[in-house]
């Protein structure tokens, strides 16, 4: 019977998912990995190389999972700082992943970069076409949207401080919700000058 290559590699990815927003890059074990994901620790190797490279491709399709959940509108970016809220709720082990990334590995990668810079230039343009106001840089402003996004997530007794979930009630979200969505929306609001 032949295997199933991509259940396991996504098995594996799984698992070093959850390996390395516990632990980061260089706390994380790939024999952990292996057990974790039932799989064969030389298959890690075989798939993907070494760690570090095992980390980028969970970084990747973490980025890939979100862009595809989260899509950006310039045009709303109230609306996208609320998904991206939500999307970080539903995952809570995904800010402590980016926050290993940047302790661990700071900078960008390339498409990271890329996908951040088509952002800022779609900021750009709502500026120029009057949805956003222009009183703040387009770079500022998408900075601005991320961080609120976030906050929640990095704050003390926040969800990413304990990896497994929050204890927050259903008021609590949406009461942290609204004030995310409600600060970006009045950062970015046209003003009349």
């Amino acid at each position: 019977m032949a295997r199933d290559s991509s259940a396991t590699k996504a098995r594996l990815l799984d698992a070093a998912f959850a390996e390395f927003a516990a632990y980061g890059i260089a706390g994380a074990r790939v024999d952990r990995v292996a057990d974790a994901a039932q799989a064969n620790k030389r298959l890690i190797y075989v798939y993907y190389g070494n760690k570090e490279q095992l980390f980028d491709a969970v970084l990747q399709r973490a980025l890939e999972t979100g862009s595809e959940s989260v899509p950006f509108d310039a045009g709303d970016l109230a609306g996208y700082a609320g998904a991206v809220f939500d999307h970080l709720v539903e995952r809570p082990s995904l800010m402590r992943l980016v926050l290993w990334k940047q302790l661990e590995r700071p900078g960008s990668t390339d498409a990271e970069a890329a996908s951040y810079a088509g952002k800022v230039e779609a900021v750009r343009q709502a500026q120029e076409s009057g949805r956003i106001d222009a009183g703040m840089d387009a770079v500022d402003v998408l900075t601005l949207v991320v961080g609120l996004s976030q906050a929640w997530f990095g704050a003390v007794g926040g969800p990413a401080a304990g990896g497994t979930g929050t204890g927050w009630t259903p008021e609590l979200l949406a009461r942290h919700r609204a004030a995310v969505v409600e600060s970006v929306r009045r950062i970015t609001a046209p003003h009349r000058r």
